[in-house]
């Protein structure tokens, strides 16, 4: 069962853990994030967060929260129907990609903490198997440039994520801070890269760019 609220019970819990250090790649985030959203599409600021929490029963963020409670959730590709895993195996510099290529969440490939930074409005995702933060490897050249891999142990630009959701659809978007792309599923791509995760669009165009999230 889809369930539309689940990556915002995992934001309320893990609110409190949103301040460890940026990578040296990294550096300051963006500030140019008043940029409109698509038609359709809302960012998800603290406002709208706590609106949606409410409606779904829950309690709004609370940042005096002495300890974060840890929600794994799960990413599901709409235009595949696939979970979205960080690939353990890849050898360097694939070495935990995401890819959407999972019929069912079967373990830490599959899940991700999701955290959320008040003060910049951002979401990180972590990923179970390994620990580490998703970072947008803006440094990758030609149909890798921007794809999401977990390896960073810190959190800066290239780590955080603006958020968008479709009411209408129950659909999220993800917009990549350090080059203001939306992430999108890499369906024509072949062999092992086929469904990466990559933030490549100017804007939320279609199935490619929309994720539902459990």
């Amino acid at each position: 069962m889809r369930r539309k609220a689940a990556v915002l019970l995992s934001l309320c819990g893990l609110l409190a853990v949103s301040t460890l250090g940026a990578t040296a790649a990294s550096g300051a985030p963006r500030t140019d994030d008043d940029a409109p959203a698509p038609a359709g599409w809302e960012r998800v600021d603290t406002q709208l967060l706590n609106e949606l929490l409410v409606d779904d029963g829950a309690a709004p963020l609370n940042a005096s929260a002495d300890e974060p409670e840890e929600l794994p959730w799960a990413v599901q590709s709409m235009n595949t129907g696939l979970f979205v895993a960080s690939e353990q195996r890849y050898a360097e510099p694939y070495t935990g990609v995401l890819r959407a290529r999972s019929d069912s969440v079967g373990g830490g490939w599959e899940q991700f903490d999701i955290y959320f930074d008040d003060a910049s409005e951002t979401v990180t995702l972590t990923s179970r198997a390994n620990g580490l933060n998703v970072a947008t490897e803006r440094n990758f050249t030609g149909a890798s440039n921007g794809v999401l891999r977990a390896r960073s142990e810190g959190i800066g630009s290239w780590e955080r994520f603006v958020l968008y959701y479709h009411d209408d659809l129950q659909t999220f978007a993800f917009r990549s801070v350090v080059n203001d792309l939306f992430v999108a599923t890499e369906q024509n791509n072949t062999g092992s890269l086929q469904n990466v995760l990559r933030a490549r669009s100017d804007w939320i165009n279609g199935s490619w760019e929309q994720f539902y999230l459990y």
